[in-house]
Parts: structure tokens; sequence; C-alpha cells
């Protein structure tokens, strides 16, 4: 015996009938199902395969200003003068900064290095959103990038041969040495820039992502005045027809 006016118990199939009621958005996919509804896992390579391809492209665009900026070195670092004494060779100007200066150069160099590539790598996956990918390759690439600038600057530079650069202006005659980093910590110049660039980019430039709606409100692309407030609620939170206090008249 039951007592009158009672609701009987919500099947699943009750549910499931009413025609407003709307699915737990934050309710996990079935098993095997992707974000795309296909039914099938993707596989990870296929998804780290465009971010391998936006850093390595990051790392390649960093070695080609590299040899750029190993030119710039070569040409605008000072250069140490020597001259031939007898069989010695001496400091044209003993007093001289020149080793110094080429570091200051070499400095300077990266720093604008450093703002160019992030400035770049930025901009062309602001799109993308960036990702860690772009700041592995400007890490990588900023490294890479110095120490070719570095090897490259000395070869291109005055021949670093001294005996022979000797021997070949005489006895009173001067040439240059060759140049050289005094201070290897130089090298992370690039990268160290690179990174702060980007951060600071991306801070206050980057692509912004949409908070979720609170758990409290109502599902993503229902109405609030639609939304069901019950497992009996129908349309705008009204009682569905035959339960409540209308099923007793």
């Amino acid at each position: 015996m039951t007592v009158p006016n009672t609701p009987p118990d919500p099947a699943a199939a009750d549910v499931r009938a009413v025609p407003d009621a709307a699915s737990d958005p934050f309710a996990p996919p079935p098993h095997g199902a992707t974000a795309l509804g296909h039914g099938t896992t993707t596989p990870l390579g296929q998804r780290l395969l465009p971010e391998v391809r936006v850093g390595a492209g990051v790392v390649v665009a960093c070695l080609l200003a590299g040899l750029m900026a190993a030119g710039l070195w070569a040409w605008l670092a000072p250069k140490v003068p020597l001259v031939v004494d007898g069989d010695r060779i001496l400091y044209a100007d003993p007093e001289g900064e020149q080793r110094a200066g080429a570091d200051a150069v070499f400095v300077l160099i990266c720093l604008g290095a450093g703002l160019v590539t992030a400035l770049g790598a930025f901009l062309v996956t602001r799109r993308r959103g960036g990702g860690i990918s772009v700041a592995l390759g400007l890490a990588v690439g900023g490294l890479l990038g110095s120490i070719g600038a570095w090897r490259i600057g000395r070869w291109l530079g005055p021949s670093g041969d001294l005996i022979g650069e000797a021997r070949r202006v005489g006895d009173g005659g001067h040439f240059d040495a060759g140049i050289d980093l005094g201070a290897l910590g130089a090298l992370l110049v690039w990268p160290m820039t690179a990174m702060v660039v980007l951060l600071l980019l991306s801070a206050a430039f980057g692509k912004r992502e949409e908070d979720p709606p609170p758990y409290w409100g109502a599902p993503m692309g229902v109405p609030p005045a639609e939304a069901p407030v019950g497992p009996w609620a129908g349309p705008a939170g009204e009682p569905a027809s035959g339960t409540g206090s209308g099923a007793g008249h």
C-alpha cells in the first residue's frame, strides 16, 4: 500500500525521456572516444608532431640568425693590434681594452638577436597560442646560435695563427690578433634574453582562454531559463505533467 500522491522512483529511462534535459558538460567522455567524437584515440606521436615542427622551425631560425650575428661580431669587434719585435710578438697598445670590447660587442649582438628571435617567434605562433615548443625552441636555438656566432665569428675574423702572421709581416710589422671571447658566460645572453622577452610578450599580449562556467551554473549552451532543476523538471523549470503535486488531481 502506497501513500497517495507519492511520485514514483526516477528511473534512467524517465530521465532520458525528459526532452529538455542536458547532459553534464563535465562528465568524462565514453571509453575509447576522443574530444572530436570520432571514437578512436589519437596517437601520441601524431599529437606531438605539430609541436616538434614548431620547435624545430624556431631552432632553424635561430641558427640562421647566428650566422648574421657571427658576421656582425667579426666586423664590429675591436681588434687587438700586435707588433713583431725581433723574435717576440708584443702588444702595440699594452693598455688597450680591445679584448673586453670584443666581449661587450658580442653581448650586445646577442641581446639584439634574443629580442628579435623572441618577437618573431611570438608573432608567428600567437594565433596557435604559443606553447612549450616555442620556449624550448628559443632556449635551444639561442644557445646553438650563440655558439655558432662565436665559432664562425672567430673564423671570419683575423687569423689566430700568431706565428704565421708574424713571419708574414716580418720584423717591425703590425697585424691584428684573432677575436675571441674572454668570458664564455656571454653565450647564455641570447637564450636568457629570448626567454624573458617571450614571457613578457605572452603575459601582455598572449592568447587568452575563456574560463569554464562555475559548477553551480547552467550547463554550457543551455540558457539559464531552460536549465533543468531536477530529475522530473520540464521546460523552464516547470514540473513535468503527471508528477509533483498535480498528480493527485
